[in-house]
């Protein structure tokens, strides 16, 4: 049964800045959803502790992401955000949790999640070739009914922009597929985690609402 998505109190959220995400646009759309909401942008391991959600956004290259990551301390703080309250994690901030990236010839990442990440194969087994990075709409499957779902239909189209994606170990972790040539988790829960392949500040009403549900997400 999915659970409700209550809040009352006003939220205070900390979005990590380790100098590679969509920071903007990812305080905006919460700043939209929740407009009483105290949302910081920091890489600083106490105003992270302190809030009450924690969004660990990325883009780029995983290894310059992986390099930040450590210098900054973050993977610690990553690490203990994921274990004592909501997390939302987002496009390469999603890749960032699992073992191993085959981008930039093979990094490792912070092994919170089992599973890889892979890149798209632009030759498949019918001849054609798939454009890659994966870039524009596409629809997600719900597999499991999880609170961040609430008020989103099923097959519901998101933003994606990548060249990689995650072959998830643990297929009970997967909350939403995706296809592009071949089947890909696009989204991962597991406790208050919660991770998305796509981008919710992109990806208009069903976006906005996944951000609210997270927001009001109670654990």
């Amino acid at each position: 049964m999915r659970c409700a998505v209550v809040s009352r109190a006003a939220p205070n959220i900390a979005v990590i800045d380790y100098g590679m995400g969509n920071l903007h646009s990812v305080g905006k759309a919460l700043e939209r959803v929740s407009p009483e909401a105290r949302i910081s942008v920091s890489a600083d391991a106490e105003t992270i502790s302190a809030a009450d959600r924690v969004v660990f956004p990325g883009v780029g290259a995983i290894r310059d992401c992986m390099a930040e990551i450590r210098r900054l301390g973050l993977d610690l703080v990553v690490a203990d955000a994921i274990r004592n309250k909501p997390v939302l994690a987002i496009c390469v901030g999603m890749q960032a949790l699992m073992w191993t990236s085959e981008e930039n010839d093979g990094v490792d990442c912070l092994g919170l999640l089992p599973g890889q990440v892979k890149l798209f194969s632009p030759k498949q087994p019918d001849g054609g070739v798939l454009k890659v990075p994966h870039m524009g709409w596409n629809s997600v499957q719900q597999t499991v009914e999880h609170p961040l779902w609430a008020d989103i239909p099923q097959a519901s189209r998101f933003y994606f922009v990548h060249s990689f994606y995650v072959d998830a170990a643990d297929s009970s972790q997967v909350v939403g597929a995706c296809h592009y040539g071949i089947p890909f988790a696009a989204a991962l829960a597991h406790d208050n985690l919660f991770a998305v392949q796509f981008h919710p500040e992109k990806s208009a009403t069903c976006g906005l609402q996944l951000l609210q549900n997270f927001v009001g997400w109670q654990i």
